[in-house]
């Protein structure tokens, strides 16, 4: 090994940080004070920059000083007010959606996705994004073109939209509040019961239906028969249940009481603080579902020590344990008391929420170990991948200094939970479900179709400061099933022209 003074080994520079401690993730939810990126909020002028390459981070205390602007600039949704017109290639999605799903459903599917755009008489999408952050002037003056448009697109707001819940404009929802199935809904549902009656359920089909989203009256057992959670024997899933959960609380008995203990105290008091401040509110913040989610990821960060608890890690729960729920009740979660539900019931969807999402971070352990090697890999490779398939927003980030690092680290930290509702993010995993290798590999082309999704967004925007409000304020509070099909069809196109061709990331 080298003993050269100027290249220490990485590990010794960093004798505080070690494998098995709690590793902050600056630019989810907390970063330290940054002169550069409080200036977003007209707090203090930008410092003059030096152009020039950056330097490469060599230690992970730099690391994080580069990751440090990845947050949340606001938690006021209401002001995220409507969603832009469609800026992908129509004709090319839709073209590539009706393929994708004749290739995924099969030949006997009743018709192609229901893939909608926004109409020229939609009160909320009026061809141009409507933003509320960056509307006015931050930081510097604008010349009088500026500020005559952006008095434009002021009188254009319209008004203050409704909420919308947890599974509104889900098509597959038959729950009161609610329309009725369409043909089309009804006859895949009965798909997917006719596949997950039979004695040994076909896993390659099951994947092929149910990459085009999943209903909800199946989407519980569909999603622990994807994750290799329960066999697809169908005599031994009750047999295997039972193990899991017992194993599970099994592991309660036997760690639990060691949350306060000197060596896992940090880790437990890290957990009980980020769960407060996880999305929905009106469901992570009742008593019970908090208890839960502090047991689930306790257990979890003491039984893998070369990561621990990493903050975003505690978003990966929520969408298990929200389908899981979806088991036991027919309402709307968000504005259900969990715990009315039995006491069996509860402990069975903590148990299964628990090994499915261990299932899923086996799959990216990487990116949540010391110095969270697996991310970096992934937003240089959205880097070099963006820079193909639309090179005049890379070029555009590149000429106002934005780095991919500075935003796309919480895209792949938190899986887009951060950027989208959470009804998009249960209909996102049900491919990730189906998709080989979905949240490991196929995430890296949701993100970059995710983010060319946005070029026009992206183009006219004219500052550092305006470039990374909008990137992390994306409006998409309105989105749903149709949105994220289009958005998984693009995908799947660039995965198709890039995936088995990796030098082609480069030019």
């Amino acid at each position: 090994m080298s003993t050269d003074g100027n290249k220490k080994q990485f590990w010794k520079r960093n004798t505080a940080k070690v494998p098995g401690s709690i590793q902050h993730v600056y630019g989810a939810q907390h970063p330290p004070f940054d002169p550069l990126l409080h200036c977003l909020f007209g707090l203090l002028t930008p410092p003059p920059t030096t152009p020039g390459k950056p330097k490469k981070a060599t230690t992970f205390q730099e690391f994080e000083s580069i990751t440090s602007d990845a947050w949340d600039v606001g938690d006021d949704d209401d002001e995220l007010l409507a969603m832009a017109a469609q800026n992908l290639n129509i004709e090319v999605v839709m073209e590539t959606a009706n393929k994708v799903n004749n290739q995924m459903v099969g030949e006997g599917d009743v018709t192609s996705p229901e893939v909608s755009f926004p109409s020229q008489s939609s009160p909320y999408t009026d061809g141009r994004l409507v933003k509320s952050h960056s509307e006015a002037p931050i930081g510097s003056p604008k010349d009088a073109a500026g500020e005559h448009a952006a008095l434009h697109r002021q009188r254009s707001l319209p008004h203050r939209p409704p909420v919308i819940p947890l599974v509104a404009r889900m098509a597959d929802q038959n729950t009161s509040g609610t329309p009725a199935m369409t043909e089309r809904e009804a006859s895949r549902l009965d798909k997917f019961k006719q596949l997950l009656a039979g004695p040994n359920t076909d896993l390659e089909e099951l994947r092929k239906l149910s990459w085009s989203g999943i209903p909800r009256q199946v989407r519980p057992i569909t999603w622990k028969l994807l994750s290799g959670y329960l066999p697809a024997n169908a005599e031994r899933r009750d047999s295997v249940l039972q193990r899991k959960r017992q194993e599970y609380f099994g592991f309660i008995q036997q760690y639990y009481d060691s949350r306060n203990d000197e060596h896992h105290q940090d880790t437990y008091r890290q957990i009980h603080i980020d769960i407060p401040r996880m999305s929905p509110e009106s469901l992570v913040l009742q008593p019970k579902v908090t208890e839960i989610f502090e047991r689930i990821l306790f257990i979890w960060a003491i039984r893998h020590p070369a990561s621990g608890y990493v903050q975003g890690i505690n978003d990966l729960v929520t969408p298990f344990f929200v389908v899981y729920v979806f088991e036991y009740i027919e309402e709307e979660v968000e504005n259900f008391d969990v715990s009315s539900l039995k006491e069996e019931a509860l402990r069975n969807i903590e148990a299964d929420s628990f090994w499915c999402m261990s299932k899923l971070l086996d799959g990216i352990q990487d990116n949540y170990t010391f110095a969270q090697p697996g991310i970096q890999r992934k937003v240089k490779a959205l880097e070099e991948l963006v820079s193909r398939i639309d090179e005049s927003v890379h070029r555009h980030m590149q000429q106002y200094e934005v780095e991919y690092l500075q935003f796309a680290f919480r895209w792949m930290n938190n899986l887009l939970m951060r950027e989208l509702p959470l009804r998009c993010t249960i209909r996102l995993w049900d491919t990730y479900q189906a998709e080989p290798e979905g949240f490991s590999h196929f995430h890296l082309y949701v993100c970059a179709a995710f983010l060319v999704r946005w070029r026009k967004e992206i183009l006219e925007e004219r500052d550092f400061q305006g470039l990374m409000i909008l990137l992390q304020n994306l409006p998409t509070m309105h989105w749903g099933n149709e949105e994220v099909s289009v958005l998984l069809a693009e995908a799947y196109r660039l995965k198709f022209a890039f995936a088995d061709a990796p030098n082609h990331y480069k030019r």
